[in-house]
């Protein structure tokens, strides 16, 4: 049955690559967007974007507002029979891309972290602002409209997250997931791939980001991270209305966390996701939701369970 989903998803998702050009003579909604997965500092609390995206796909220019949900269970392993606590982690984003010339886009990301996790001895909840993300991306190569059956665009980029959400030690020690923090206390740098092909309507977005991690005033260091991803897409428009439906997997890969240069056994990890979603524009407004279920995963030693996460946005176009 997995093996069916999968295999759906990825037949429908090779459906949305032309959009950019039928968009612009029509509505407010121009190039589709870069859907650049974002910082997940391995699994959760800190993370800015969850893997849910780092731009839309309607909007080539914008500025929005998203909510995202993280649920995962826990455990510390100590034990054969330990419990498994519930970690539910939720994030409101003011998001936005503005492109600054032809080929050169920037996006930035200011998240507002509120996380909570049930424990043996109750209830433990933390809250504030999360690090700033900014990401500028490069057009390497763009293929004509009309120049090939189908079209190419690649792009090239790098970014930087700043230290300005709170980092807790206590948070990142002897707890299976030291990821249960609004900020991680570093500066963190990113270099990113996307390459797209479409045809008229339908087409693929596939991406690749590496994300080096540096040491914090703490001594401690989570560990670097890639993200990949490939979305299958689909542009229904008419007149100012447009729909563009969404389908796909999305993998993350983290190394060992490092704190005072001694690396820490079982904060390493892997997981595969398959995602489904939309978005919907009408004049200059657009809505967006996505969805993801785990696949595939390894997190934390086994001690790490993800559940789901899942996302709703409104944006504005520029």
């Amino acid at each position: 049955m997995r093996k069916i989903l999968i295999i759906a998803l990825l037949t429908f998702q090779f459906a949305n690559a032309n959009v950019g050009d039928t968009l612009q003579k029509v509505n407010p909604f121009l190039k589709f967007a870069l859907v650049l997965d974002d910082d997940c500092d391995a699994c959760g609390c800190s993370a800015s974007g969850g893997s849910m995206g780092f731009a839309s796909m309607l909007n080539s220019n914008f500025i929005g507002i998203r909510y995202f949900n993280q649920l995962y269970k826990s455990n510390d392993g100590l034990y054969s029979n330990s419990a498994w606590n519930k970690e539910n982690f939720n994030t409101t984003q003011i998001w936005a891309r503005i492109p600054i010339s032809e080929k050169i886009q920037i996006s930035a990301l200011l998240p507002y972290h509120f996380h909570e996790r049930e424990v043996t001895n109750g209830k433990q909840s933390i809250n504030g602002i999360g690090d700033v993300t900014v990401l500028a991306m490069y057009q390497l190569y763009q293929t004509h409209k009309d120049s090939t059956f189908f079209t190419h665009t690649l792009q090239l980029g790098a970014g930087i997250k700043a230290p300005t959400g709170k980092f807790d030690e206590l948070n990142a020690s002897g707890i299976a997931n030291p990821s249960f923090q609004v900020g991680t206390g570093s500066w963190d740098y990113l270099l990113a791939t996307e390459y797209i092909i479409r045809r008229k309507q339908f087409g693929l977005n596939t991406m690749f980001n590496y994300f080096v991690k540096t040491e914090n005033e703490k001594k401690y260091r989570f560990g670097n991270q890639v993200n990949y991803a490939g979305t299958f897409f689909y542009l229904y428009e008419r007149d100012t209305f447009s729909l563009v439906p969404q389908l796909g997997l999305a993998g993350e890969v983290y190394e060992s966390n490092i704190q005072r240069g001694q690396k820490l056994k079982n904060t390493e990890g892997n997981i595969l996701f398959s995602k489904i979603g939309f978005e919907m524009g009408k004049d200059k407004f657009s809505i967006g939701a996505n969805i993801m279920l785990p696949i595939q995963q390894n997190l934390n030693g086994g001690n790490l369970d993800a559940k789901y996460r899942w996302s709703l946005n409104l944006n504005y176009s520029l």
